[in-house]
């Protein structure tokens, strides 16, 4: 019925099925995050800068759109990664705009991407916290 090759075939075709599966993930966007906690009030140049600075650390190229504006972009090796900020002196909101060479298919992305997203929001956290 079937050869040893055919066997290995399927099982290759499979293997790569799978891998190729779990690459993939929902695109996760950060909405309302909360910039004043009840002991600390910012300004929303103090927002600005805390999301400058975090986004710089990593990596991110940062450009002011308009005051509460700014568009985020990554690059690594061939990957794009773009995204919208928009923030206040009470939250903010990391909200995916373009890729390149991540996989969108208009809802799922290649799960490294969540990943520099969170790294993200974490660094605008500890930066808004340092203040």
């Amino acid at each position: 019925m079937f050869g040893k090759k055919s066997l290995v075939a399927a099982s290759i075709i499979l293997a790569t099925v799978a891998i190729t599966g779990c690459k993939s993930a929902p695109v996760q966007n950060v909405v309302d995050a909360p910039v004043t906690t009840a002991t600390q009030k910012y300004a929303q140049d103090d927002v600005r800068k805390a999301i400058l600075n975090a986004g710089a650390k990593l990596g991110w190229q940062m450009k002011d759109v308009e005051p509460g504006y700014m568009i985020a972009t990554l690059t690594l090796r061939t990957h794009l990664a773009q995204v919208d900020i928009h923030y206040n002196k009470q939250n903010y909101n990391i909200v995916y705009k373009n890729s390149t060479n991540l996989d969108y298919d208009g809802t799922s992305i290649h799960s490294n991407y969540n990943g520099w997203i969170q790294n993200l929001d974490n660094a605008i956290r500890a930066n808004l916290s340092a203040l």
